[in-house]
């Protein structure tokens, strides 16, 4: 049986992963009622979802089959660690330069957060939210029973379940707090990619479209670059102290940034 207390740190990380981008979404569209907010959503979401989980993810799965780049990433992490960043921020990239340059003519404060609200949301509700809907599903299924009876119909048919042994295993010995920990990186995410994909906008807006784009590339890539590198130098504990307390900073200096950007624009105006 797998406690109460992981069911309830998934379900309020499935809230902070799928809940609060679209409340968010529905109280600043509200509050900004006819400011282009809803198309400027839309359009953070479209391009974060086409760049990276139409074009980007499947080409990363289709070259991680490959016997050489596993082999290559084992011998030389770090630099496969950062190509994965550095291809990850570029995609992105694209997604919010593309973004801001059709909205040019219509770039405002609020659409410029409208569309990292967009862009951060859906990378929420695609990888945190739907991460949490299949944990509890297989809690469910473990505390009830079929779950065992799932993995023996699958070995019968022939089929490999290794990776279902892995997935309850994890669940069963996987601590409340790391569960609880999805929810959070979510958070701290979303306020990255607000900032990022705000400040590409700006500097749009500002005919400063190179600026933009080497600041977004390098912020993003030094992001994704570190948390790995972290958990591949040091102890699980230690590594995840480290990790999100580096991600806090990231989020509260991304606070910062987006606030003072904000007001510059709007004095600029």
């Amino acid at each position: 049986m797998i406690s109460t207390s992981k069911i309830i740190a998934l379900l309020i990380s499935l809230c902070a992963s799928v809940v609060l981008p679209i409340v968010v979404l529905i109280v600043y569209g509200v509050k900004n009622k006819g400011k282009g907010i809803w198309s400027a959503w839309f359009l953070g979401a479209a391009g974060f979802f086409l760049l990276q989980m139409v074009i980007r993810t499947p080409i990363i799965k289709l070259v991680s089959a490959n016997p050489g780049v596993t082999e290559f990433a084992t011998g030389h992490f770090i630099l496969y660690a950062l190509i994965m960043a550095f291809t990850a921020a570029l995609s992105e990239v694209i997604a919010r330069y593309a973004v801001a340059r059709i909205m040019n003519k219509k770039l405002t404060v609020q659409r410029g957060i409208a569309a990292g609200l967009g862009h951060g949301g859906i990378e929420a509700i695609i990888i945190g939210g739907v991460a949490c809907i299949n944990n509890l599903a297989y809690i469910l299924m473990i505390n009830g029973g079929t779950f065992d009876a799932m993995v023996e119909k699958t070995a019968a048919l022939g089929v490999d379940t290794s990776t279902l042994l892995t997935i309850q295993d994890s669940l069963l010995h996987t601590n409340w707090t790391i569960f609880l920990l999805v929810g959070y990186e979510r958070i701290l995410t979303m306020i990255l990619q607000l900032m990022l994909s705000f400040l590409m906008c700006y500097f749009v807006s500002r005919k400063q479209d190179i600026k933009g784009i080497l600041i977004c590339l390098l912020c993003h890539t030094l992001v994704d670059f570190t948390a790995p590198v972290i958990n591949s130098r040091i102890s699980t504990t230690a590594a995840y102290i480290i990790v999100y307390t580096f991600l806090t900073i990231i989020a509260v200096v991304s606070a910062v940034v987006i606030c003072r950007i904000k007001k510059k624009w709007d004095g600029e105006l």
